[in-house]
């Protein structure tokens, strides 16, 4: 009951709040969170525990995609609240032993936190005592280099993440602020973005014969062709 009042004593981060600061010692040497990331986009995600399955195939998801991350300006920061010498033997078992939809030899460098104490995964809500008081749930927050949290997804422990989506959320993210604009559903690199509303149905029909690319399909949504290779050039910057 104790572990409960303390986990709901602390107020969940939100979408649009400064990510909550710590210093903490990781598997790569300490790190001060998020001053050492300033200019950069950063993953925060959380584990329920080492040596476990699901936790393993994505481990080596993620690092497998690193660079593909890296190309985004994106860094990887994983936690759970196992302690530093178990995820040094964790990370080293799986270069060695473990093979998974044809990756081996697979090797984490980005910084896994420890956290036994759980004072990081409580100040990001990472504890949910009604999935497990012991255990933090597959959490990912999506921080900008302003060090301001932009996104949030929660996963249950029997669930393991899609990477696709994690790009592809980092990517939208960085189209949406670059252009001012907003992507809808199912977009991908390519497809047309939401423009900001016409604003009167007659505009709307102005626009509609204008030439410069927008399309209006009613005065509340219209759409703009952006290609791939600008969203590229976009996802690449900092």
């Amino acid at each position: 009951m104790e572990n409960n009042v303390s986990v709901a004593a602390i107020p969940m981060p939100r979408i649009g709040d400064k990510a909550p600061a710590f210093t903490a010692v990781t598997t790569q040497g300490t790190i001060s969170f998020p001053d050492q990331y300033a200019g950069s986009w950063v993953i925060l995600f959380s584990h329920p525990a080492d040596f476990t399955p699901v936790c393993t195939s994505e481990f080596m998801t993620f690092a497998s995609l690193e660079d593909k991350f890296e190309e985004l300006n994106c860094k990887l920061v994983g936690l759970s609240v196992d302690g530093l010498y178990s995820h040094i033997a964790w990370l080293r078992t799986i270069k060695e032993k473990i093979e998974f939809k044809g990756m081996k030899d697979v090797e984490v460098k980005f910084p896994l936190i420890e956290d036994i104490t759980m004072e990081v995964a409580k100040k990001y809500g990472m504890i949910q005592p009604g999935e497990s008081s012991t255990k933090a749930v597959r959490a990912v927050f999506v921080i900008d280099p302003k060090g301001t949290i932009r996104a949030i997804i929660y996963y249950p422990l029997s669930t393991g993440r899609n990477f696709d989506e994690l790009l592809r959320l980092v990517t939208a993210i960085k189209t949406a602020d670059a252009l001012s604009v907003a992507t809808p559903a199912d977009w991908r690199p390519g497809d047309a973005v939401i423009v900001p509303p016409a604003g009167s149905c007659g505009v709307a029909k102005d626009r509609m014969q204008s030439r410069d690319g927008i399309t209006c399909h009613d005065w509340f949504f219209c759409t703009k062709p952006v290609s791939v290779e600008e969203v590229e050039r976009i996802a690449k910057s900092k």
